[in-house]
């Protein structure tokens, strides 16, 4: 029998060419046309859908999935991450599936048993993506360890100076830091960082740009714009399930004088 799923996306793939030859187009992977009602009404196949997204309507909404790929001395991804991620992350990380890539722009090459990276910003640069993807992997969870990447992005003071913003962020934040170093400065973190490299260079479309956004594992320009723009917005309007408290804008705009 041919999985549902497989059948699906078939039936939905006709509707979307038929929609394409009318004029009409769709912005995201044939893979995500059945993700949301939304979705499924924008590529023209509700009808096919509808069974399917019946069936994931009585499950639990999962929560939406943000990937961030970016670089540690990158001035863009640090705004991104103060001003946007960061407090998005404080109001809706229970329906959030955050993962941070810290890679960026940077390029890698094999030297004998290692990897050398060569980095945008130069070679502290580098050594902020080691810390970053260190912090990420003795942390273990995104919890623990999103609070201190944004902590060494946003001490301004030492902006060019990635290990000195890591030493004071982890005294501040009663963090192990000698474990993160240990794990950048050997071969746990050279290895690591290979990873961030393979993700960074699977991205489809390739990178052009960091800070990159995927949302659910899709880029488009224009969920990109929605992320830079308003990312609690963005993260709200994908979820599918109820909406947090912090999905509803307030509407009071003025304190009237009695």
């Amino acid at each position: 029998m041919v999985p549902f799923l497989l059948l699906v996306t078939a039936l939905v793939a006709q509707q979307c060419v038929e929609a394409v030859e009318s004029g009409q187009t769709c912005d995201v992977p044939p893979s995500m046309w059945c993700s949301s009602p939304a979705v499924a009404k924008a590529c023209q196949v509700e009808e096919s859908c509808e069974r399917y997204l019946r069936k994931i309507g009585d499950a639990p909404a999962p929560p939406v999935s943000l990937t961030l790929y970016y670089e540690s001395l990158c001035g863009g991804c640090q705004k991104f991450i103060n001003e946007q991620l960061w407090p998005t992350w404080n109001k809706l990380s229970p329906i959030m599936n955050l993962t941070l890539v810290p890679y960026g722009n940077a390029a890698e090459k094999k030297r004998f048993d290692k990897w050398v990276y060569e980095c945008q910003h130069g070679k502290q640069e580098c050594v902020g993506n080691l810390i970053e993807t260190c912090t990420l992997h003795m942390l273990k969870n995104i919890s623990a360890a999103f609070p201190f990447i944004h902590c060494i992005e946003s001490r301004v003071e030492y902006s060019d100076n990635p290990k000195k913003a890591a030493e004071k962020c982890a005294s501040k934040m009663q963090v192990d830091f000698s474990a993160i170093e240990k794990c950048a400065d050997g071969s746990q973190g050279n290895a690591l960082e290979h990873e961030m490299a393979l993700k960074t260079g699977s991205l489809n479309p390739p990178h052009t740009y960091v800070p990159w956004v995927t949302l659910n594992g899709v880029h488009t320009e224009k969920i990109q714009n929605a992320a830079m723009d308003d990312l609690v917005k963005l993260i709200c309007d994908t979820y599918q399930g109820p909406k947090p408290d912090a999905c509803t804008p307030s509407t009071a705009t003025v304190c009237v004088r009695d």
